[in-house]
């Protein structure tokens, strides 16, 4: 099990299968293992519902500009009090989920249960689900959409998906939710939508700019070059989506569960596609 395996363990006689301990897989394990085209790979979700739940909260506090209210509210400042323009009624709306994985499709599921109508993206249109469209259908769908969702894996495929083409073409006061990657949206364009107001608002947990290693996550570094900080409209992350107080215990069942399903001889479901980079 190695999340960034070193070239020695890939070279060891009688290796038989990798496991990444994460989601996706890192630029540098797919560099690795290119000249590694049949060893299976596999990587785990455990944290898939939690994640989902965030991108869920986030979705909530951008629609209703839960932070800015609430840090007035804290100095005694009631002017949001029955103030319609600061929020957006879900209900009704049209929510695109990008990727439809184990977090998407739980996404998926919670924006239906708010009453929004839900469409998606996977790797591969789904016939027997026709809200679930293959990548060509995105431009069609962006500007039906009030709630973009980003659920899907940073590939050389997704980074820069979501540009400023991709931005203008989503209807006005809308809101992007980012859980996923930060790349796979463009950093200019996305602050210039939010700051013009284009969209009503955008909660990200994924940036441009981290520490150098989370070791040194307690220094003070903005996570982009842009003020996103400022703005108002925005819901600030600090990429801890899939994590909560049983994230390793939940990681130890879902590797149990992954090496029983190898032991006897099954495929488990979440082999990666290395052609495809998750």
């Amino acid at each position: 099990m190695a999340g960034r395996p070193e070239p020695e363990l890939l070279a060891r006689r009688g290796l038989e299968a990798l496991v990444v301990p994460f989601a996706g897989l890192p630029a540098i394990t797919a560099e690795r293992l290119e000249g590694y085209a049949a060893l299976p790979v596999y990587n785990l979700h455990h944290n898939a519902a939690p994640t989902a739940e965030l991108a869920l909260a986030l979705l909530l506090a951008a629609s209703k500009r839960l932070t800015p209210i609430e840090r007035r509210f804290r100095a005694g400042d009631w002017s949001d009090r029955g103030r319609g323009d600061q929020a957006l009624r879900l209900e009704g709306r049209r929510a695109l989920v990008l990727g439809y994985g184990a977090v998407g499709r739980r996404v998926a599921r919670a924006c239906a249960g708010l009453g929004m109508q839900v469409s998606a993206i996977a790797r591969r249109a789904r016939h027997e689900d026709r809200r679930v469209q293959g990548p060509e259908a995105l431009a069609d769908l962006l500007p039906q959409t009030d709630a973009l969702l980003l659920c899907l894996p940073a590939t050389p495929r997704t980074t820069g998906l979501i540009g400023a083409a991709e931005l203008a073409a989503l209807p006005p006061q809308a809101i992007l939710v980012n859980v996923a990657r930060g790349p796979i949206v463009d950093e200019r364009a996305l602050y210039a939508a939010l700051r013009e107001g284009h969209l009503f608002g955008a909660g990200l947990d994924v940036w441009w700019r981290y520490p150098e290693s989370r070791e040194r996550s307690g220094e003070m570094l903005l996570p982009s070059e842009l003020p996103f900080h400022e703005l108002e409209n925005v819901v600030l992350s600090p990429h801890r989506a899939g994590h909560v107080q049983d994230n390793e215990e939940r990681r130890s069942r879902d590797l149990a569960s992954l090496l029983r399903s190898l032991c006897a001889g099954e495929e488990p479901e979440s082999r990666v596609d290395l052609s495809e980079g998750y």
